[in-house]
């Protein structure tokens, strides 16, 4: 498909989802990465004046709420900027007894972040009657790359089926500034982390993996492991047959 028919395509089934939930526009958390930025230009082709941006830096490279702010003004969405360091300090502080510490990269401790962030982002939807637009692409659904009730935690997910080289493809499509897509992909949960170093592979090994089902027994491996260890992220919450 042509990627201005996929971007088509995807604006399309964003109007109809506007529609058929009775909702006024979007709202996009905005990180500074390639995933929000696309997401966010998509709904601003859908709903110019009902797309809002939120930027939620906490313990955050100053350079990704730059980033951020570059990609609202360049695409012309109303946006705010949420600093979330205090309460994600109180919360830690409360939960484990002890200072926040980014260096000891405490991935439990982390994943409040994205928890605090799917909270405010839910408060802008309610006062705007507006939905809250995930950013997660096939490449990280796939292995389950995201947190539980965080950033996994939204009403759409628009760039679901695509993998992460169709997301650049689109970005480029979609004129985002040249500095958010030229930037290693990174979750933002401590400073200098990568989303391949974490993984352990890299995205043009994951992508061709998902597309062709071919891989090194190293990359197969790794991607099966990390997909069945997240399936539970995937899954409603469990019932009892009654």
């Amino acid at each position: 498909m042509l990627i201005n028919d996929l971007a088509k395509k995807i604006e399309n089934w964003l109007q109809e989802q506007i529609k058929d939930r009775d909702a006024r526009g979007f709202v996009v958390g905005l990180s500074g990465g390639i995933d929000s930025a696309v997401t966010a230009a998509l709904c601003r082709n859908v709903c110019p004046e009902t797309t809002f941006g939120v930027i939620m830096p906490c313990y955050s490279n100053t350079e990704d709420a730059q980033h951020a702010e570059l990609l609202a003004k360049s695409i012309g969405i109303e946006y705010e900027t949420i600093k979330l360091d205090k309460p994600f300090a109180e919360m830690v502080k409360l939960l484990t007894g002890e200072d926040y510490n980014p260096e000891k990269k405490d991935l439990v401790v982390a994943n409040i972040k994205p928890r605090l962030r799917m909270t405010t982002l839910y408060y802008f939807a309610a006062r705007r009657q507006s939905l809250v637009v995930g950013t997660g692409n096939r490449s990280e659904l796939t292995v389950g790359y995201f947190t539980k009730h965080g950033d996994g935690g939204v009403d759409l997910l628009p760039i679901a089926n695509l993998v992460k080289k169709q997301v650049v493809e689109l970005a480029r499509f979609l004129e985002i500034p040249a500095p958010i897509i030229d930037k290693p992909p990174s979750a933002g949960l401590w400073e200098g982390q990568s989303d391949e170093k974490e993984m352990g592979i890299t995205y043009e090994e994951l992508d061709r993996y998902i597309l062709t089902g071919q891989a090194e027994d190293r990359v197969r491996k790794r991607v099966d492991d990390m997909a069945m260890k997240s399936l539970h992220k995937k899954q409603l919450p469990a019932m009892p047959p009654l």
